[in-house]
């Protein structure tokens, strides 16, 4: 694919997540407000509540984009605070429908469609930090291994740091030419 290509993918499907967070914020607004209301909250309580529910979903997704775009996967924080807010503002679409199947699956669909795409959305975010960085892209399964050329002495007990490194003189990992040693390594 062409960087052209790429770009109108991830903006493509970044405008659907946007939409859907919109469709999505409106409809689980109007539903955590009237839950919220019909508790005996007053109504500034009932307007602010539905916000904290949605902020701490927001707060947490952008924490795991900005995970996504430097090559992580996010920390358990943000998973944590985006799994409950989630659950929370389902919940309280949920509790607000008519008590039936039908009801439940049509007050839910929203939220719903916004998780499935935000992740989609997640998965190019990962795969354009993993391409930009030079890291492989483990959402494909594992890759081969790739050889890795050492240049340079490494230190270790009882080397007088002459001569190259070789693989059998082992590896203490002490010391700065150990630390670039295993950096290139990882590389």
């Amino acid at each position: 694919m062409t960087g052209r290509t790429d770009r109108w993918i991830i903006w493509t499907t970044t405008g659907c997540v946007a939409l859907l967070a919109l469709i999505a914020a409106t409809v689980s607004y109007l539903h955590m407000h009237t839950l919220v209301a019909s508790h005996g909250q007053p109504g500034w309580v009932a307007a602010l509540t539905p916000l904290s529910v949605d902020g701490m979903i927001v707060a947490a997704s952008t924490t795991l984009l900005a995970d996504s775009r430097s090559g992580g996967r996010g920390q358990a924080l943000p998973w944590a605070l985006l799994v409950v807010g989630s659950v929370a503002s389902l919940a309280a679409n949920v509790a607000v429908a008519e008590p039936t199947a039908t009801a439940w699956v049509i007050v839910a669909w929203p939220s719903f469609a916004l998780i499935a795409a935000y992740e989609l959305l997640m998965r190019q975010v990962r795969r354009n930090a993993m391409v930009s960085t030079g890291l492989p892209d483990r959402s494909q399964g594992p890759q081969p291994a790739r050889p890795v050329a050492v240049v340079g002495p490494a230190p270790g007990p009882g080397r007088d740091n002459a001569g190259p490194y070789r693989a059998s003189d082992g590896f203490s990992g002490g010391g700065a030419g150990g630390r670039e040693l295993q950096r290139q390594a990882w590389q």
